[in-house]
């Protein structure tokens, strides 16, 4: 969730139009998106949370009246928003940040070869700049405290370690009363369409973590939330999802039509009122796109493309990063085939997600955690928690056992936020 006592508005580049067979198609089309932009532009509640691609784009269909704005503010706390939670998907030492692995991926691209311009990018000691800390109650119940940015930099809970990476960490003190302190981010840039490229070495994992990365718009789930990287407990295959309002839908839920590298988990409504807020998802065949497997590996990058054709979510391990993401100049249309993918078939992408803010967390226990404290039959997670713990619940560990929490931490290179600009 977003909140600010004041804010501003920064006007960044704009988006290329879709090519239209007639004149009179164009003018509809940017009527209709700027009918959308003016009636959502007063709405920045931005981050409600609630639980829970050889796609060849031959021409990056977007919309040249939305664009990228950032919001500014006095505070740190998101405490005075409307609570609203994400959605459950369906079924996923010390804890310093460890170096950054090279990438070995040899850039041979300028950035001005790509119609993908940057919009915003977080990186190297600057990294937290343009970013808010959520503090108010996490709204999946899970047994966090979220803390400021001063506190939670005061407590090493969020740094720039020694590799120049951004570190996210759980605390490890041996035992808590109630609720373990945590860290929430969310980007000051509201965006609507574009790409979204992050490059990370490290992601929470063990018993209890719920980590996610992923996008969110106003007025939960009217402006659409897209899960790109989210799994629980000991999962090691990446779970992506989309949450809309009604009257959004994948076509089918099978890999070969949709042309993904993943498998179709819950159904094919994506509509938050109707799947009991689940959505649809996307699990990721590869136990290396998440939790342990992910770090153990390097970690890797993700992508996320949104455009009015629809959305994909990528994923490149280490070592088989392309050349025009290390060079920053993007060309998806390239790029192999997607974990994740959501044709606009029968999701209107004008009118189910806009005004977009990237986020970071890592919630313990919760709605989706807690509740499959006791299960088994996910990748990564052939004993349960209770029985790997020897906890019963969720929440007893929680308090109990700090030392348990030493993996419990993001470390991320960078995160570039792009837009199409012919």
């Amino acid at each position: 969730m977003q909140f600010f006592t004041r804010f501003s508005i920064v006007l960044l580049t704009g988006l290329a139009l879709t090519p239209q067979s007639t004149d009179a198609t164009r003018t509809s089309l940017i009527s209709r998106a700027h009918k959308i932009a003016i009636k959502h532009s007063t709405g920045l509640a931005r981050d409600l949370r609630i639980t829970f691609r050889n796609i060849l784009v031959s021409e990056p269909q977007v919309d040249t009246s939305q664009k990228a704005f950032c919001v500014s503010t006095s505070s740190t706390s998101n405490s005075t928003l409307p609570n609203n939670s994400k959605a459950t998907p369906s079924s996923s030492g010390s804890g310093k940040g460890s170096p950054s692995s090279t990438k070995t991926s040899t850039p041979s691209a300028s950035a001005s070869s790509s119609s993908w311009k940057p919009v915003s990018t977080y990186s190297g000691s600057s990294f937290f700049d343009g970013w808010s800390f959520y503090t108010a109650s996490d709204p999946t119940n899970g047994n966090v405290q979220y803390l400021s940015q001063t506190d939670a930099q005061n407590a090493g809970l969020a740094e720039i370690n020694a590799a120049g990476n951004a570190v996210m960490r759980v605390d490890t003190t041996p035992t808590v009363s109630t609720n373990r302190n945590s860290v929430r981010i969310t980007t000051d840039l509201i965006f609507t369409y574009g790409l979204v490229i992050m490059d990370a070495v490290h992601m929470p994992t063990g018993c209890a973590t719920w980590p996610a990365f992923w996008t969110n718009g106003p007025n939960w789930p009217a402006g659409g939330e897209i899960d790109i990287i989210e799994g629980v407990n000991n999962y090691t295959n990446n779970q992506a999802t989309i949450h809309t309002s009604d009257g959004c839908s994948l076509p089918s839920s099978s890999s070969t039509q949709l042309n993904i590298a993943g498998t179709v988990v819950g159904g094919t409504n994506c509509a938050a009122d109707q799947t009991n807020n689940e959505g649809c998802g996307v699990r990721s065949n590869y136990n290396y796109t998440f939790g342990a497997g992910f770090n153990d590996n390097g970690g890797g990058v993700y992508a996320m493309l949104w455009q009015t054709s629809g959305i994909q979510v990528y994923f490149f391990p280490r070592g088989s990063i392309p050349s025009d993401i290390t060079a920053g100049a993007p060309q998806p249309q390239t790029w192999s085939t997607p974990m994740a993918n959501w044709p606009s078939t029968d999701c209107d992408m004008a009118s189910h997600f806009y005004n977009h803010s990237v986020i970071f967390d890592t919630t313990l226990c919760g709605d989706w955690a807690g509740g499959v404290w006791t299960g088994t039959g996910v990748p990564g997670q052939t004993e349960s928690c209770a029985q790997l713990t020897g906890y019963s619940s969720c929440s007893d560990f929680v308090v109990n056992s700090g030392a348990s929490f030493a993996e419990a931490y993001w470390e991320v290179s960078s995160v570039q936020v792009y837009q199409y600009d012919a």
